[in-house]
């Protein structure tokens, strides 16, 4: 092993580390401030139905989500077949849900589905799709909590939340705008980031929102937001918790956005954090709220596990 191998190693193990220390802690903290008992006896009544129509939410998540890829990579002159881009993005949710990062499935996607058109248009393929995701959850966000401060009888967010969700749609609104201007608002972001925002502004304008695609490409992301949200209100349902339509739009975004913070391992502990601090202003005790998000972490794991298919099916 070389030097540089060496270096590069010790900063996965430090990475992982980091990551693992933190995870624990966060959720050590959690059982300690938001009544970890109590979550716990709702986990141990959890219903299996809701469990399942979660779990069944996440799988047509992952369907619908693929589904953009190929489309989105197709427009960017790289055919997918269906079968494979289901087999591969199920395959790297499974890396991403294990491995520290959060991104290391997302690369190796783009690696094994190169092909002819070459690395780089694979590469190009895997951001704009995760990029479309974030936008889609970004703007639900967005317009549910507009909604909501401004018609009266429904939620009555803390000014607290309202200037968070606000703040994390502002920064989302300015990175998409300098994105869609390409390079022209390129010129706006030194070296590197900004010939990154201008290919990543020239690709999204093509695979995302082109005369042929785009509103395939709204369908999808319409799609996988919806089903993910109701995976979360299903995990809810499953403890026993009613989330209001209210707060599935406008706070459980808020929630799963914590999620790309890469401080703790595929996001645990950070989402149950973000839910036992926001799902109170709905009327959720923080316990039910807790027991929620570890109902969907847990599922998300179990939902990504026919990604093993993919790693038997390349290894035979």
């Amino acid at each position: 092993m070389t030097d540089p191998e060496r270096v590069r190693l010790g900063r996965r193990w430090l990475l992982l580390s980091i990551q693992s220390v933190v995870t624990v802690g966060l959720l050590a903290l959690l059982w300690q401030v938001a009544d970890g008992r109590a979550a716990l006896a709702a986990l141990a009544s959890a219903n299996p139905w809701w469990m399942l129509a979660a779990a069944l939410a996440l799988t047509l998540h992952t369907l619908l989500a693929a589904e953009r890829w190929r489309l989105t990579a197709g427009a960017l002159g790289l055919p997918l077949t269906r079968r494979l881009a289901v087999r591969e993005y199920y395959l790297a949710q499974l890396v991403n849900s294990t491995v520290p990062g959060g991104v290391v499935g997302d690369a190796g996607r783009a690696v094994r589905s190169r092909g002819p058109a070459g690395l780089a248009v694979a590469a190009q393929a895997v951001v704009v799709e995760r990029f479309a995701g974030q936008v889609a959850l970004l703007a639900t966000m967005a317009v549910a909590a507009t909604v909501i401060v401004v018609v009266p009888g429904g939620l009555d967010l803390p000014t607290e939340v309202v200037v968070l969700a606000a703040t994390i749609a502002l920064g989302g609104a300015a990175l998409i705008g300098l994105v869609v201007a390409g390079a022209s608002g390129a010129r706006l972001l030194p070296g590197r980031a900004g010939a990154r925002a201008a290919e990543l502004g020239r690709t999204s304008a093509v695979a995302l929102v082109g005369r042929r695609v785009v509103v395939a490409q709204l369908g999808l992301s319409v799609g996988t937001t919806a089903s993910i949200l109701a995976a979360f209100a299903f995990s809810a349902l499953s403890v026993g918790v009613a989330l209001p339509v209210g707060a599935v739009l406008a706070l459980v975004p808020l929630v799963l956005l914590t999620m790309l913070v890469p401080v703790t391992i595929s996001g645990w502990g950070l989402r149950e954090g973000a839910a036992a601090a926001l799902l109170p202003v709905a009327g959720i005790a923080a316990s039910d709220a807790l027991a929620a998000s570890v109902v969907f972490g847990l599922l998300g794991l179990v939902a990504v596990l026919p990604g093993l298919l993919g790693v038997w099916g390349r290894r035979a």
